[in-house]
C-alpha cells in the first residue's frame, strides 16, 4: 500500500510532540512493507523555530538518529497534488496544516478518487477554538482520526465529519524503551513545553513547590518558557535546560529517578481521556511517574498501578518522597507501566488500528468504531 501523510513536521519536534508518534507510525508501516511518503511545509512553524534557535545541527542529528525516515518539504503555491498523490492508496492530512491545503486535497480526491482520505487531529482546538477548526472543509474526506473519544464526538456532533475513529497516540518502542541504568545523576526530570501558560498554576503546585520543599535536584526541558517561569524553576532548585531532541528523552529518563506529568488545563477541564504523548514516553522507558489529576475515562492505564496520582501539591510531595525512599515501589511502577505500554500502547498497536480502519473504508471489514448519532 502507498501511504501519503501531510504532516506539520517529521524532522522537527520543537514544540511539536506529535513528531514522536508520526515517526513511530511511519517506521512501523515501512517495516511491514508499505511505501510511505511524508510531506511537510517548507515554512513550517516548528522547524523554522528549531532552525532559528539551533541552526541546522538538529536537522542533521535527526537524519543520523532516523536514517530510514525522510520527508519532503513543499511550497503550498507550487505543490503538484497530481504528482504527489499519484498511486496513493491512503492519504492522511494532519490538522496543523493550512486550511487551503486540506481543502485542495479533498477536492483532488473528489475529482480523481482512487484513495482513502483521512484527517488527523492531535490537538485540543476542536474544543477550545472551534472557530479555527470550522475553517477546515472535510466534506470530501472519508473521516477523522481523533486522538481521543471526546474529540471524535465533537467532530460528529457538530457535523464537521460524517465518520470518525478514536486513534490515540502511543510510544515508538524502537526509541522509547528502558536503557541500562547508570547511577542516577539527579532525582527528577520534567520534559514539557510551556505552550501558552495553560498550566502555569499547576506547574507551580505539582512540580516546583514539591521539588523545593523536598530539596530535590533535577532539570526541566522544553521550549517557550518566559523569563518569569525560568526564574521560578531556578528558585525551586531545578535547572532549566531548554529544548531537547525527542529521541534523547530515554537517556534523560535513565539518568533520573522519577518524572511527573502535569496535563494542560484544556485536557483536564474539557477533554477527559487524552493524556497527550508524555505519559506514553515515560512509561515506555520504565521511569516511575506521578501525575496531577486527569480523567482516564477511556481506561488507557491502570491508575495507581502504572503511575501514581496526586490530587494536590501535598500529595505530590508525598508521592515523590515515597518513590525516592522506597525502591520496591519505584520498581513496581516501572514494571507495571512498561507492561501496559507493551501490551496496548505501541505504534505497532496503532498501525494495526489504522490498517483496520483502512480495511473498513475499503469494505473489507464491518464498521466497528464510529459513533452512531441518535436521530
Amino acid at each position: 500500500m502507498r501511504v501519503v501523510y501531510f504532516s506539520h513536521s517529521l524532522v522537527s519536534d520543537w514544540n511539536h510532540g506529535n513528531a514522536h508518534f508520526l515517526r513511530g507510525v511511519v517506521a512501523e508501516l515501512r517495516e511491514r512493507g508499505h511505501e510511505v511518503a511524508v510531506l511537510e511545509p517548507g515554512n513550517g512553524w516548528s522547524r523554522a523555530n528549531l532552525e532559528r534557535e539551533h541552526g541546522m545541527g538538529p536537522v542533521r542529528e535527526f537524519h543520523r538518529a532516523f536514517p530510514d525516515l525522510e520527508s519532503r518539504e513543499y511550497d503550498l503555491e507550487t505543490l503538484d497534488l497530481g504528482r504527489e498523490l499519484d498511486g496513493a492508496d491512503l492519504v492522511i492530512v494532519h490538522e496543523w496544516n493550512d486550511p487551503s491545503l486540506v481543502q485542495r486535497v479533498g477536492r483532488h480526491r473528489a475529482r480523481h478518487g482512487g484513495y482513502r482520505l483521512l484527517f488527523h487531529d492531535t490537538h485540543h482546538r476542536a474544543s477550545t477554538a472551534p472557530a479555527e477548526m470550522e475553517r477546515f472543509d472535510l466534506c470530501d474526506y472519508d473521516g477523522v482520526l481523533a486522538y481521543g473519544e471526546v474529540i471524535r464526538h465533537i467532530y460528529l456532533e457538530r457535523g464537521w465529519a460524517a465518520r470518525a475513529w478514536t486513534w490515540h497516540e502511543a510510544a515508538d518502542t524502537r526509541v522509547f524503551h528502558p536503557l541500562p541504568k547508570p547511577e542516577p545523576e539527579a532525582d527528577l526530570v520534567w520534559i514539557g513545553n510551556w505552550g501558552d501558560g495553560e498550566r502555569d498554576r499547576e506547574l507551580r503546585e505539582f512540580l516546583l513547590r514539591p521539588v523545593r520543599r523536598l530539596r530535590l535536584r533535577g532539570a526541566v526541558h522544553g521550549v517557550r518558557y518566559p523569563l518569569s517561569a525560568r526564574l521560578r524553576i531556578r528558585l525551586s532548585g531545578l535547572r532549566y535546560r531548554g529544548w531537547v531532541a525527542n529521541h534523547r528523552a530515554p537517556a534523560l529518563f535513565a539518568r533520573h529517578r522519577l518524572t511527573v506529568h502535569v496535563p494542560r488545563c484544556p485536557y483536564v477541564e474539557a477533554l477527559p481521556g487524552i493524556p497527550t504523548i508524555r505519559p506514553f514516553e515515560a512509561l515506555a522507558c520504565g521511569i516511575p511517574l506521578v501525575s496531577s489529576p486527569w480523567d482516564d475515562c477511556e481506561g488507557l492505564f491502570r491508575t495507581g498501578q502504572d503511575y501514581l496520582v496526586a490530587r494536590d501539591g501535598a500529595e505530590m510531595r508525598e508521592a515523590m518522597q515515597a518513590i525516592l525512599e522506597h525502591p520496591e515501589l519505584a520498581e513496581q511502577l516501572r514494571r507495571s507501566g512498561l507492561e501496559t505500554i507493551r501490551a496496548r500502547h505501541t505504534c505497532a498497536h496503532r498501525v494495526d488500528e489504522l490498517l483496520a480502519i483502512d480495511a473498513e473504508l475499503r469494505g473489507d471489514a464491518a464498521p466497528s468504531s464510529e459513533l452512531e448519532l441518535a436521530g
